[in-house]
């Protein structure tokens, strides 16, 4: 059975890996993902705010051990585990000297300045690739849409221009026209897209009248919307796609192969199941592979999508009028 795919122009052994998150923080757990199949490791993020932190000599942060990495707000309170920026080109020497599959290092920020140096440093320390991780929170009036995408496609053209590895850029769904902005990622040079971000609200406690931190783990149900952007943008672009978010059983991986994805990241799973879950994860899809008669990866890919699924208006409005129609 053929699991071989292709992402960021890297070959890949199967599709599974972490996402970035504290999995890659310990070489232990490293190995044994590597040993369990993972075709990549991703890390953590590094955060543009630790990097202006650190800069103006703030050298501690804060984050919870169990928090995945784009939850994480970053403070001025000492945690020895944080890997802040010089401990994070150190970490990904270590895991690069630690495995044999690839690297992937991951830049979490928004705004074009001098943060983005990192990604030349990143590249410096050893990382096969990059994911850079949009993540807007905006709260007030008075930025415009247009303005967030310019700046967020001048961000990828910096970082393309300053490395010679791979780019990803992680999105959120939460864009006016997405199938447009991919298009324009793409022609700055992003050589795939991940989706998507998850968003980590916070809570009220009602006792305390405070606001409250949470996380709460990905589930199958937050698929959905992956698949369906997938096999959208699978049929109108030529960048790698991976989904990350709500892959918690092979066949949500099959799901995501179907509807165009190259690469299927796991955190969520991995953090209530071990490292030795993705193994799980790739013998099953090898069976449902088997059973259902194929012989490899890039047959599947992409047999849903837009331009291929019998019924493509299944992606569209239609879809979506029928339903609430009870049809």
């Amino acid at each position: 059975m053929d699991l071989t795919t292709t992402y960021l122009g890297l070959p890949l052994r199967n599709p599974f890996m972490p996402g970035a998150s504290p999995l890659g923080d310990d070489l232990g757990v490293v190995r044994q993902l590597e040993d369990a199949g993972a075709s990549a490791i991703v890390l953590r993020s590094l955060f543009e705010e630790q990097v202006v932190r650190a800069d103006r000599g703030f050298l501690v942060g804060a984050h919870d051990g169990y928090a995945l990495a784009e939850g994480l707000s970053f403070l001025p309170q000492t945690d020895p585990h944080a890997l802040w920026p010089e401990e994070y080109l150190r970490q990904v020497a270590r895991v690069k000297a630690a495995v044999s599959v690839p690297v992937v290092g991951s830049l979490n920020g928004t705004t074009r300045s001098g943060w983005l140096r990192y990604a030349a440093l990143i590249e410096q320390a050893g990382a096969d690739a990059l994911e850079l991780n949009v993540y807007h929170a905006l709260a007030e009036r008075g930025r415009r849409g247009e303005e967030i995408e310019d700046e967020t496609v001048g961000m990828v053209r910096d970082v393309k221009a300053s490395v010679g590895i791979p780019v990803a850029v992680k999105l959120s769904p939460f864009w006016s026209n997405l199938a447009d902005m991919a298009a324009r990622l793409e022609g700055a040079g992003a050589n795939g897209l991940v989706l998507f971000n998850r968003f980590y609200q916070p809570d009220i406690d009602t006792e305390k009248l405070q606001v409250r931190r949470t996380l709460t783990l990905s589930s199958a149900a937050e698929l959905p919307l992956r698949l369906r952007w997938t096999a959208l943008l699978s049929a109108q672009v030529r960048a790698s796609l991976a989904v990350t978010g709500g892959v918690h059983e092979a066949r949500d991986a099959v799901k995501c192969v179907l509807a165009g994805a190259h690469a299927v990241q796991v955190v969520s799973a991995l953090l209530l199941r071990g490292p030795g879950y993705i193994g799980k994860l790739i013998a099953e899809t090898v069976k449902w592979m088997e059973a259902n008669e194929w012989s490899s990866l890039s047959e599947m890919r992409g047999f849903m999508n837009l331009a291929r699924c019998p019924d493509p208006a299944s992606y569209e409005r239609v879809n979506y009028s029928l339903i609430l129609q009870g049809s």
